[in-house]
């Protein structure tokens, strides 16, 4: 009986002791900024086919919610109380798509989730993602490898690598995101026009299926 009441006792105060620890702080969620968008160029033709934009590839280390640091050349981490809305590789797809739809060149968008038919397809690899210390101070580092890729035949029309680089304002975490938002709208202003040049150039899918 004795044994009983010793251990109840002790239960209670393990209880007593959980009400009283401090709850673990949420993290702030940080959206990617965009810069305000352009009106649409309305003196350019629409573009006759219909585009689907990837979500890229990406490895474990990027393909997350972490807002990534690299303090030194070998070594990652993640800015610490922070994170993305969602993973790495799906806001850059979404900047990309937004970008697309603001110039008003491609009116047939779509993306992977919805798994939509297209002509083309922007897709590729995210290589990097993250912020870089350089002087003591962090650069906004994105490195994206993209393929214009034929639907359905599934093959390379084109491919670029894109590598864009933003010196943050300074080493705060909103001052790194808004970096990480400059940066994302230099990378879809590089994208957009080799995409529509890329895909001009492209041989007709008749021409394709004779090679």
């Amino acid at each position: 009986m004795r044994a009983r009441l010793a251990s109840l006792a002790a239960c209670c105060l393990l209880l007593g002791a959980c009400s009283v620890l401090p709850k673990a702080e949420a993290p702030t969620v940080y959206r990617l900024p965009a810069a305000p968008a352009n009106d649409p160029d309305t003196t350019a033709a629409a573009l006759p086919w219909a585009l689907r934009i990837d979500t890229p590839l990406a490895g474990g280390g990027l393909d997350s919610a972490r807002i990534a640091v690299l303090p030194g050349p070998d070594e990652i981490t993640s800015y610490k109380g922070a994170r993305w809305s969602d993973r790495a590789p799906v806001l850059l797809r979404d900047r990309l798509f937004d970008a697309f739809l603001a110039s008003g060149r491609v009116p047939r968008l779509s993306v992977d989730d919805g798994n939509l038919q297209a002509d083309l397809e922007l897709g590729g690899s995210l290589r990097a993602f993250q912020s870089e210390y350089q002087d003591g101070r962090p650069v906004v580092v994105i490195r994206y490898d993209a393929q214009l890729i034929r639907s359905g035949a599934q093959r390379i029309l084109a491919a670029r690598r894109f590598d864009v680089r933003v010196p943050a304002a300074g080493k705060e975490v909103p001052q790194v995101v808004a970096a990480f938002g400059a940066a994302s709208d230099q990378l879809a202003a590089a994208v957009i026009p080799w995409t529509l040049q890329a895909a001009a150039q492209a041989p007709a899918r008749s021409s394709e299926r004779s090679d």
